[in-house]
């Protein structure tokens, strides 16, 4: 079986359900692969001696940010993380020589971003011709080496026109470009729904007359969420607070003139947006992809606390017409009164997006491992000395 490792971080969320849909449909027919997924903090501290200092995983403290809201001042915060990786490069790169050693995958598939130069680099002096490809989790690259690197080793898979134009701005070859219909959503979301929609609302005590707002903020939550729910008192909400139980309490607490429904942590995210009609949220690249597979159309916020990496998605959402940017959450009455009014427009905005990227992928990624099998007909990771670490 063909050895693909799928490198992704628990930081967000969206990285690893990428890794883990491409893992789910990699090892199906037509390919059958062996796609393993490998946590890059596991492989740079084996020992989790972070967390023994610190007390929690690195991702922990990032999650735990989003979930409170404390994303202002991250632009900064990311370019000092992207100053201490290129300064511990070379420890990076030796590091990952001797996973790669370990591993011997024929094929190498990056879901995250950041540590993209030091993946490519020691992959390629530890085994040359093992394609490298990053997958963009995100609507678009936030340079420099965010996502995008100049290595002429790096295939990038790019989900929407403005980050082909990014990869191209760096010269990377037209045959290492390669575009798909949006981003990496799990099979879940390709799923028609088993049961009817109105009959499913009275189940959970909702109205099927009234228009429904799914509000989601990932699986942590965010305090946003309150101040939505005090505003939208009069408005038919689900709130999904994933794993924070208490949040979720405090929106049980709230008054509403409305139907509400406050759902801690899903595993079905895909059957409780096939039961809203819109969805309030961060402009995140999953959120707003997995709210418009399901025919919803959204309402963001773009401000100083959005984090820079999603600003684009905000753009995007524009461009497209499939819902609403807001400066602040404090307008988000009107926004919602605006959405229902025009619900119908929004919704046939929706219908024209076809994302069909978890498909397209696995091919894509084909391609480039006969294109590189073809050109390096004796790779290092098909025989069966290891290399010495270099």
């Amino acid at each position: 079986m063909t050895r693909v490792d799928l490198i992704y971080f628990n930081a967000g969320g969206g990285h690893r359900s990428s890794a883990l849909a491409l893992q789910a449909v990699l090892r199906e027919p037509p390919h059958a692969w062996d796609a393993r997924l490998v946590n890059l903090f596991e492989v740079l501290d084996p020992a989790d001696h972070f967390r023994r200092i610190t007390g929690k995983a690195p991702e922990d403290w990032y999650n735990q940010r989003l979930a409170r809201g404390w994303t202002l001042g991250m632009a900064q915060e990311l370019k000092l993380l992207q100053s201490l990786i290129r300064l511990g490069h070379h420890s990076l790169v030796s590091r990952l020589q001797a996973h790669w050693n370990a591993s011997r995958p024929e094929l190498v598939v990056s879901l995250i971003p950041n540590f993209n130069l030091a993946l490519c680099e020691s992959l390629e002096s530890t085994l040359p011709g093992v394609p490298y490809v990053t997958v963009l989790t995100d609507l678009a690259d936030h340079p420099p080496h965010f996502w995008i690197e100049s290595h002429p080793k790096q295939h990038v898979v790019c989900g929407t026109p403005r980050a082909v134009e990014q990869a191209r701005a760096l010269c990377h070859p037209a045959q290492r470009i390669h575009a798909t219909s949006g981003m990496v959503l799990r099979p879940e979301f390709y799923q028609p729904a088993l049961w009817d929609k109105a009959t499913r609302q009275r189940q959970l005590g909702l109205d099927p007359a009234r228009p429904t707002g799914l509000v989601l903020f990932g699986g942590h939550g965010s305090q946003a969420m309150l101040g939505i729910a005090q505003r939208l008192a009069d408005t038919q909400l689900i709130l999904v607070c994933g794993h924070n139980t208490a949040l979720a309490n405090r929106l049980r607490a709230l008054p509403a003139s409305a139907p509400r429904l406050v759902v801690g942590f899903s595993t079905d995210i895909p059957g409780t947006m096939q039961l809203a009609d819109f969805l309030i949220g961060k402009p995140g690249p999953g959120s707003v992809s997995e709210a418009v597979q399901q025919g919803l159309p959204v309402i963001v916020v773009d401000n100083a606390w959005t984090m820079p990496q999603e600003r684009y998605n905000a753009e995007w959402i524009l461009e497209n017409q499939v819902g609403l940017v807001l400066k602040s959450f404090r307008t988000v009455h009107r926004a919602v009164a605006h959405m229902v009014d025009a619900l119908d427009t929004y919704r046939a905005q929706v219908r024209r997006i076809r994302n069909r990227a978890l498909f397209e992928v696995p091919d894509i990624l084909s391609r480039v491992l006969q294109q590189s099998r073809d050109e390096n007909p004796d790779t290092p990771a098909q025989r069966a000395e290891p290399l010495q670490e270099r």
